[in-house]
């Protein structure tokens, strides 16, 4: 089902991803199953789909190669006309030729995760629903959950897929999930009887943004656990109570699920509500190709329970060894764990130092004296001080006799200092035409620095795609900082070709930076584990404006975790005798 966060309207003429592009077929074939097509002619586009969303090269890339898009498997001259036609005018005149044949809420209802043409049918034929905020309307009261085939799990997917459209409520960002959750853990824990609290969904997957939280609670008081938690004092609306069950919403607007569950059903609960639901079906696939029932009850031999005490025992059972959360999105984990070959995550624990702060200097909120303590509270070995370049004049960048001065400056601070190594760097603009905003002169002294783009977000993909590669053309230049350029429910990343991205840097000996700032999180998981499977090492680093950001590291670490980064695919994971040697392209 297509993702409610995917384009609504028409994308820039050659700049369209192969997953928006994906994206677009996958919608079409909803649309015509509901208007009763040809089911071949359906799972043409289905498969297309899938195709197109696993190419390891961009559609571009192969376009720009005077490749046959009809070589690709699956897709036949008609096909690929209408891909090519998708890529290069950010639309496809069948898509709304079908769409203008139906009423407009069905064809809103079909870019919703959850629902199928038969459920659109069912909804729209015994609800009336109208549009989506009607739809929103109806899945709050519950109304959803009580058709026939639907159930309270459905509903709240399509509550999610309605709050990623804006027509329910927002999808927080992770730190500001955390921050709910931190403290309604705690709140929960402290109550009689309380043994384990967790938080499940995409907040332990660690995905970017956050609908709601699905906390599981073991407790020798079940009752009691209901009740304090819809007592917590940050609660808005209760909006659910049961004997294990309960539905409130925060004053954040947060929603939250706490169900209280009995031990031996923990671990399948676990498993069960953290997801994702592919992850899951392929799970349940499994077990029903052994036997047996996989649910969030445990796993069932007829009516014996044989497993669901903890999530090792679950996968045991499959002779599959423990998969971490941050996986779980049916992209090859399975595979990869029968065949022993799941990657050892980074961890925080593995890093030595943090590759991008700002102090005073520009627009940062401490001197370097004050982040250089702050980092060895933190035990790291070595901190970068990168304060922006001149062109960012919002945050009184340096320029060179300003940035010569801080050089000398932390020189003096690290004749001083024991067992922290304060780097020379710089955060320097990428110019519109590629070139770098200081001279080479004053770049060359430093330890490293950091390129980024922060102005000129529209060029086209072809020209953004060659300013960020002859950027890195400048043998100065070590890392690209946030190399999409998104903010989270702000701005959408530039058009950039990453798969030429990726193969420019490894030929340079660059590296990319996952920028572990709540609002950015750039690279993203996906562009993360394409950096590593091309061989090019990566920086988590947090960007920090102040002290207490440098705790930021933990998001960058989530983030690659779902990359399937490991600590040898880090810059910042080695000692600074290794890395050194790693950023002196010079």
């Amino acid at each position: 089902m297509v993702k409610a966060k995917e384009p609504q309207g028409k994308a820039a003429a050659g700049q369209m991803s192969n997953a928006k592009i994906a994206a677009e077929l996958l919608r079409l074939a909803e649309l015509l199953e509901i208007s009763n097509a040809n089911p071949f002619r359906v799972r043409a586009y289905r498969n297309a789909a899938r195709t197109i969303d696993t190419l390891p090269e961009s559609i571009g890339t192969l376009l720009a190669a005077g490749r046959a898009l009809s070589e690709l498997p699956g897709i036949g001259e008609d096909l690929a006309g209408k891909i090519k036609e998708l890529y290069e005018t950010g639309h496809l005149r069948l898509l709304d030729e079908v769409a203008e044949k139906l009423p407009p809420s069905l064809v809103e209802m079909a870019a919703l995760p959850g629902l199928g043409p038969k459920r659109i049918k069912l909804i729209f034929d015994k609800l009336k629903i109208k549009s989506l905020a009607e739809l929103g309307k109806a899945a709050a009261a519950g109304k959803l959950a009580k058709l026939p085939g639907l159930g309270e799990k459905t509903q709240a997917r399509i509550l999610e897929g309605l709050a990623e459209r804006g027509a329910g409520p927002a999808r927080v960002k992770l730190a500001s999930a955390e921050e709910s959750a931190t403290a309604l853990l705690d709140y929960l824990k402290r109550g009689r009887g309380v043994r384990q609290a967790i938080v499940a969904g995409s907040y332990r997957r660690r995905k970017e943004t956050v609908g709601d939280l699905d906390l599981l609670v073991t407790s020798a008081a079940g009752g009691d656990a209901i009740e304090r938690f819809a007592a917590y004092p940050r609660v808005k609306e209760v909006l659910a109570k049961g004997p294990t069950r309960s539905t409130v919403l925060l004053d954040s607007g947060l929603q939250v699920d706490l169900r209280v569950v009995p031990e031996e059903s923990y671990g399948a609960a676990l498993h069960y509500f953290t997801g994702s639901k592919d992850h899951n079906i392929a799970i349940r696939t499994l077990g029903v190709m052994k036997g047996l029932k996989v649910n969030e009850y445990g796993v069932f031999r007829g009516e014996k329970r044989i497993a669901g005490r903890s999530e090792e025992e679950i996968y045991a059972l499959f002779k599959l060894p423990y998969i971490e959360p941050e996986l779980r999105e049916n992209r090859g984990e399975i595979e990869a764990a029968r065949a022993g070959k799941l990657p050892h995550l980074v961890r925080l624990d593995d890093i030595r130092g943090d590759l991008h702060i700002h102090t005073k200097a520009s627009d940062g909120s401490a001197t370097i004296a004050e982040m250089a303590a702050a980092a060895k509270v933190r035990g790291y070995a070595y901190l970068a001080i990168s304060d922006h370049s001149r062109r960012l004049t919002v945050a009184h960048g340096l320029d060179a006799k300003r940035l010569g001065r801080q050089i000398d400056e932390i020189e003096r601070l690290n004749a001083t200092l024991k067992g922290l190594r304060l780097l020379k760097a710089v955060e320097v603009d990428i110019l519109e035409d590629g070139t770098l905003d200081l001279e080479d002169g004053i770049l060359a002294k430093l330890d490293f620095a950091i390129g980024a783009v922060h102005s000129h977000f529209a060029l086209p993909i072809a020209k953004q795609t060659e300013r960020i590669i002859r950027a890195m053309d400048n043998r100065n230049l070590s890392i690209v900082a946030h190399p999409t350029g998104r903010l989270i429910g702000e701005r959408e990343p530039y058009a950039v070709d990453m798969d030429r991205l990726v193969r420019a840097a490894k030929e340079r000996g660059c590296f990319f930076e996952i920028n572990a700032q709540p609002e950015r999180l750039d690279l993203n998981d996906i562009h993360a584990r394409l950096a590593k499977e091309a061989g090019v090492k990566l920086a988590i680093a947090t960007d920090a404006h102040g002290v207490r950001q440098l705790d930021f590291m933990r998001f960058g670490i989530g983030q690659a975790r779902r990359g399937w980064i490991e600590p040898g695919d880090v810059l910042n994971t080695r000692p600074w005798s290794e890395l050194s040697r790693l950023l002196k392209r010079r």
